[in-house]
């Protein structure tokens, strides 16, 4: 099945000082499944995984009610504070919805590089382990080497980096994004997700642009380890989802060597289905 491994909703009265902004015109509205229903039907995509995008765990309980109300929804990424008393408790409880399949501490929006890199994240991860879920890493370049000391601390935690890590593709820069990437991808456990890369574009959207980020990624990562999303709606800052689609499958259909069809089918469906443990559809 094709599945889109990462996109959004949320309501803007549940975000009051929050992000998104309202000079962001194009994403300062609610998006809710019937939003995001006509670009999935005109793309063939059979499944999403919902991320979630607020650090709050009431909001991951209002994405698990979404999920139970969308057959299309087939995961949940939830939130928890991974270094709250209770993580593994808030843990324990959430997973007991079989929809919820992993979960995303927001890293990138926190002041320490190295947060993540802490034994006081031990007993969150051990919940995450126990209950089968993943780690979903929003980070920014920068906070790489600290992920990926807390990979090595928890090789059992299976773990997928957001946006490919954000690199600045604006500004044509690959290292030492790339070098640092390529540490994170020696652990088998780590995944990697083709999202997310317009917005970090700037102006530079064309393939030509974007080639040598995804040429990077299926060198790092390979056919087994890559999972397409849109983003969206963020997206929308960029791109329009067919588009992103259209030029997705474009620039896989440039990879050196080029994908075989299985090798498609993983990086535009089955990866996500195999690493989030999606029912079929």
């Amino acid at each position: 099945m094709r599945v889109d491994a990462h996109q959004h909703f949320w309501r803007l009265a549940d975000r009051a000082g929050q992000w998104p902004p309202s000079s962001l015109a194009a994403i300062h509205r609610d998006f809710g499944p019937d939003d995001l229903e006509p670009h999935l039907r005109a793309c063939g995509i059979d499944a999403t995984v919902l991320v979630q995008s607020l650090p709050s765990v009431e909001d991951t309980r209002w994405m698990l009610g979404v999920a139970a109300r969308t057959p299309w929804v087939r995961g949940v990424v939830g939130w928890v504070d991974f270094k709250a008393a209770d993580a593994a408790a808030q843990i324990d409880e959430l997973a007991r919805d079989p929809a919820l399949k992993g979960l995303r501490p927001m890293l990138q929006d926190l002041p320490q590089d190295d947060w993540i890199d802490d034994p006081a994240c031990a007993p969150a991860a051990a919940a995450m382990q126990r209950h089968d879920l993943v780690f979903d890493a929003l980070v920014l370049p920068r906070q790489l080497p600290a992920l990926c000391r807390f990979a090595r601390r928890h090789p059992g935690l299976r773990l997928v980096v957001d946006h490919a890590a954000k690199p600045f593709i604006a500004r044509g820069e690959l290292e030492p994004w790339r070098t640092d990437l390529a540490a994170l991808a020696a652990l088998p456990q780590v995944h990697c997700k083709v999202s997310g890369l317009l917005t970090e574009a700037g102006d530079r959207l064309d393939d030509a642009a974007l080639r040598p980020y995804v040429q990077a990624l299926w060198d790092l990562f390979g056919p087994r380890r890559l999972l397409w999303g849109s983003d969206w709606p963020v997206l929308r800052l960029a791109s329009d989802y067919a588009d992103w689609w259209h030029q997705a499958r474009r620039l896989a259909s440039q990879l050196h060597p080029a994908p075989a069809p299985a090798d498609l089918d993983a990086l535009f469906g089955g990866n996500a289905a195999a690493l989030y443990r999606l029912p079929p559809c």
